[in-house]
């Protein structure tokens, strides 16, 4: 079909339509380009959902049996769960529920719902005391802007008052998605009381308890129903203010008080609190803004930054408003290294098309780019697609291959006017030899990425955008090469032979193209030579891969750096704080630091796709410190680890330093998991494995999820004497409850927020273990008895922290890099160095990788999983081009030659292999097999035409030569300036490696293996 009806000749036969068509496309493409959203990251939906519970009292174990347990029994059947983490505090406890990669949004969502319904089954299971669940499946939800509120003249209250004014006008903003505040602690009303007190008065805890719940309780009091309408009556007997508290009347005897004379009343905040940041050493509040999905950042920004300048003016002197995480100004420098990687990589291609096919067919080649452009924008607008990290990359990746369609078609047509042809005969002509091929070659390129874009896994997700956009770009500058290119080729091109009278003459009559044909002869000649020599040299690559560095994603080239500080499990929040102030006392005198924020008992808002959040802990505090630059983040980042390696300043602590990464999120990027039954026993694997880890020179700082046990306290019930005296387990766990951290009585209606009102011990009795025993406890008979007389008090410890994966308890040790060295790599050498304690394990207990590895082997799987699917797509585009099942597979075999110029190529620029070079070596199989396929259709042309076997061979590769090597060359130094980004550097590196070496293979191999192949009879030449 593709031959019976040319659409090369139909182009320049409709010149004035096929103008506007471009006239169009060209005005289409700017106004989509424009309008389409960008972002720093794709919308990747991160297939993770947490569930948290609290149960105040309870111990990690008892959690963990008693909740946990049943969540994960209920959540396991589900469908596509790739695993189930789970952890129980001292009180509270958890899980992440992680779906298999690749899950569409709508399938997420369907998932998260289920979810809920499940765990809402099992809700009357759990045990009395339990609260409701707190769910977040909105780990996508990037943070574009992060602003600090701060003051040191307001109270907190007044703080906070702002606060909120401040959010109210933000969620005002166009395309402002959420708008949350963070290190928010919740407003009380404290009943403080001395025990001993009370106990003199006669009242006990427990009366102003009742009390203080029976004055607030909205009940019914009737109604009047009258003629016309239905009057209800009110009784006024809820609490407005602190004053309504204190004014609580306490019976004593016969006597009425004041609860204000039997107490301390005071306004507060949570105490201790759960979560606090600090932004430049100083309390603040933190409110962050998140996008619609599809938006323009950069248009955000801009609405915010007006809003936000409105709202400067209404603020009172002395409240800052600071903006400390800018995603805007991130998207923004990704556009214009977009842009300036995008004209080095135009002015590239244009030099070379102009100096190997002249001025007038090179502009012919560079009008091309703005079209197939142009066309992609619009077809990115209509599909959703936005300018991101992965997606401008795939733009600048396809830079240097969308042009070869149209370098061989203006090759083509610029050689049969050479040799004497018309314009429109050569354009004609130009099509029905090349058309298919290129679309044949042009697809197969396109299936060469095809891995990554269906690949079921979080990384092939993240990256997907690169098949789509690339593929797009390709197929479309195959369209470009056979309707415009034509055209501008009758337009431009000039006519050096034709109408002149002249024979046709052979342009490959050449002393270069002679001496070519003279080395493709004695390649052909020597094809045995030829063959063992390049299987030798793929061979010695494939060994040569072992010495090349393994990475998962690298590291971003962003200035900010993440530090964190770990506490032994158990700590309080008031020791993780003090080593957090002793750290921002350092970090406050550093000229290379901007600004720095301080997070106490969970990690960062997420402004970072790849940053991993901290569920909350309060031994945890993350600092995110920016810094003036690459090189000052650096400078920064080495004097921190000389630091925390001292271990000097921050004893009892862990500190981490790490820089963003790119790609989805990991945690730690040396991870090992020790699973088994018995804790006591992983704890033993666990620091056999540490020690392996600490004697390695490849990582640093290593650390155990959950170590030493932690101290409690014991209250030993002499059940006997209890019960005489008439006092119940309740009774007493109430009362120690009250006494240490207070108890939520009722509450004060602010807005739509509420003030709780806490009954608990003053300081002095609540905080000091010595005086537990002297707890008063009050009997049925309304007497009052010290807890010591019914009770023992003794010390002791537990764990304060228990983790499961798979509903398997595990120990995970985890560790850094040393700069220099990827995990993978340093992952794979450790696991080696684990096979003597392997051997030893009991039963039931075994070691297994995590962290950056684990997940890198993940999407490698998922990306080689797609790879049946892209080879039968090769395999049957090459047999619908050749017809034939020997030059088929002979096409077939040269896809992995590429390999031998990867390999040097990675180990030379000290490049790593990971992900995004792994999309590269595939999407290079494909690249080689495109010239090998129109190189051997070639020759099946020729000899179809008459020419003998041998001399098909030397013709047709003498006149896709220069095709070939312009359309290499344009696709290689295309790719130069993405050799130097951290992102695309590998992947780039391979190609123009690969690249290299498989157009020579082409150009020389091919034809030595189509000869012994199909045993041509080669004779003498010249």
């Amino acid at each position: 079909m593709l031959k019976s009806f040319n659409l090369s000749e139909w182009a320049v036969k409709h010149q004035t339509f096929v103008m506007f068509l471009m006239i169009i496309a060209m005005i289409g493409g700017g106004m989509a380009f424009n309008g389409l959203g960008r972002s720093e990251d794709p919308q990747f939906t991160v297939p993770a959902m947490s569930i948290l519970m609290t149960w105040p009292g309870a111990t990690a174990e008892q959690v963990q049996e008693q909740v946990i347990n049943r969540l994960e029994n209920k959540l396991k059947e589900l469908d596509h769960v790739k695993a189930i983490q789970s952890f129980s505090r001292q009180g509270y406890g958890g899980l992440i529920l992680e779906m298999q990669g690749g899950q569409s949004d709508e399938q997420l969502r369907e998932a998260w719902y289920q979810a809920r319904k499940k765990v809402n089954d099992i809700r009357s299971e759990f045990p009395a005391g339990v609260t409701d669940p707190i769910y977040n499946d909105e780990y996508s939800d990037i943070y574009s802007v992060l602003y600090a509120v701060q003051s040191k003249d307001m109270s907190y209250s007044e703080l906070l008052t702002y606060s909120e004014k401040i959010k109210l006008k933000l969620q005002g903003v166009p395309n402002a998605k959420k708008v949350d505040i963070f290190g928010k602690q919740k407003e009380q009303i404290f009943v403080e009381f001395s025990s001993k007190k009370l106990a003199g008065l006669g009242i006990s805890p427990s009366a102003i308890l009742n009390a203080l719940a029976a004055q607030n309780t909205i009940t019914p009091s009737g109604a009047f129903d009258t003629k016309n309408d239905k009057v209800f009556v009110r009784i006024s007997n809820s609490f407005k203010n602190q004053t309504d508290v204190g004014n609580t009347p306490i019976r004593s005897g016969n006597t009425v008080l004041r609860l204000r004379d039997v107490a301390t009343i005071r306004h507060g905040y949570q105490d201790p609190p759960d979560y606090q940041a600090r932004f430049n050493a100083q309390p603040a509040l933190v409110i962050g803004l998140t996008m619609q999905p599809g938006g323009n950042v950069l248009t955000f920004s801009k609405d915010l930054e007006d809003k936000v300048a409105e709202l400067q003016k209404e603020l009172p002197v002395g409240l800052t408003m600071t903006k400390f995480a800018d995603q805007p100004k991130v998207v923004k420098q990704s556009i214009w290294e977009f842009e300036k990687s995008f004209l080095e990589a135009l002015v590239i291609v244009l030099v070379i098309s102009f100096i190997a096919l002249g001025f007038r067919s090179g502009l012919v080649v560079a009008t091309s780019i703005p079209l197939v452009l142009a066309i992609v924008a619009v077809i990115m607008k209509s599909n959703g697609w936005d300018l991101d990290r992965v997606t401008l990359g795939a733009l600048i990746i396809s830079l240097g291959l969308l042009v070869d369609d149209a370098i061989i078609a203006v090759e083509m047509m610029q050689v049969k006017m050479e040799a004497g042809w018309d314009r429109i005969r050569s354009a004609s002509f130009a099509y029905t030899s090349t058309a298919f091929p290129m679309l044949t070659g042009t697809l197969i390129t396109v299936a060469g990425f095809m891995p990554v874009g269906l690949a079921k896994s979080d990384a092939g997700k993240y990256a997907s955008g690169i098949f789509w956009v690339l593929g797009t770009a390709l197929i479309v500058s195959w369209i470009v090469a056979v309707i415009f290119t034509p055209y501008l080729g009758v337009k431009l091109l000039p006519d050096r032979y034709a109408n002149q009278g002249q024979q046709e003459h052979d342009p490959y009559d050449t002393p270069f193209f002679k001496k070519f044909k003279d080395m493709i002869t004695l390649a052909v000649r020597h094809k045995w030579i030829v063959i063992s020599v390049t299987v030798g040299l793929f061979v010695a690559s494939m060994i040569g891969m072992g010495f090349v560095q393994q990475q998962f994603f690298p590291s971003a080239e962003r200035p900010e750096l993440h530090v964190t500080l770990t506490l032994r499990p158990g700590s309080s929040i008031s020791a993780t704080e003090a080593d957090v102030k002793r750290l921002e006392k350092i970090l406050e005198g550093n000229s290379d630091i901007q600004y720095f924020a301080s997070y106490i008992g969970k990690s960062s808002p997420q402004y970072y796709l790849s940053a991993v959040p901290e569920l909350p802990n309060a031994s945890y505090a993350q600092f995110v410190i920016m810094t003036k630059g690459v090189e000052a983040r650096e400078r920064v980042r080495a004097k921190l680890i000389t630091l925390f390696n001292d271990n000097e300043k921050f004893p009892d602590a862990i500190g981490q330093v790490k820089r963003l990464e790119f790609g989805p999120p990991v945690k730690y990027p040396i991870s090992f998991r020790i699973k088994g039954p018995d804790e006591n026993v992983l704890r033993d694997i666990a620091y056999k494995v540490q020690n392996v880890m600490r004697h390695n020179r490849l990582v640093k700082d290593t650390l155990l999820e959950w170590d030493q046990k932690s101290r409690s306290v014991n209250i030993d019930v002499n059940q006997a004497k209890a019960e005489m005296l008439g006092v119940s387990k309740k009774d007493l766990a109430d009362t120690v409850q009250m006494m240490l951290n207070g108890i939520p009585v009722t509450y004060i209606p602010k807005g739509e927020d509420q003030v709780d009102v806490v009954l608990r011990a003053n300081q002095h009795e609540r905080q000091s273990i010595e005086a537990l025993g002297q707890v008063i406890l009050f009997t049925r008979n309304g007497g009052a008895v010290p807890l010591s007389q019914i009770a023992t008090i003794k010390s002791g410890y537990e764990d304060p922290v228990l983790w499961r994966y798979d509903r398997n308890s595990y120990i995970g040790v985890s560790a850094d890099v040393v700069d220099g060295v990827q995990s993978p790599y340093a992952s794979t050498q450790i696991d080696h160095q684990l096979d003597e304690i392997r051997k030893a394990l009991p039963v039931g207990y075994e070691i297994e990788m995590a962290g950056a590895i684990a997940e890198s082997n993940r999407a490698n799987l998922a990306i080689i999983g797609v790879v049946p699917l892209m080879v039968i797509i090769i395999l049957t585009l090459l047999m619908m081009q050749l017809h034939s099942f020997s030059k088929t597979c002979m096409v077939f075999l040269t896809a992995p030659l590429g390999l031998i110029g990867v390999v040097p190529a990675l180990l030379i620029s000290n490049s790593p292999f990971g992900f995004v070079a792994l999309i590269g070596v595939i999407a290079l199989a494909g690249m080689v097999m495109r010239n090998s396929v129109i190189l051997v259709d070639q020759i099946s042309q020729d000899v179809e035409e008459g020419h003998d076997e041998f001399t098909a061979i030397l013709d047709a590769t003498t006149r896709r030569a220069r095709p070939v090597i312009l359309t290499a060359a344009a696709a290689m130094l295309g790719m130069y300036p993405l050799a130097q980004s951290m992102f695309w550097g590998p992947m780039a590196t391979a190609i123009m490696g690969g690249l290299f070496v498989g157009t020579a293979l082409t150009l020389v191999f091919v034809p030595a293996l189509y000869a012994a192949w199909f045993k041509v009879k080669v004779w003498g030449y010249r």
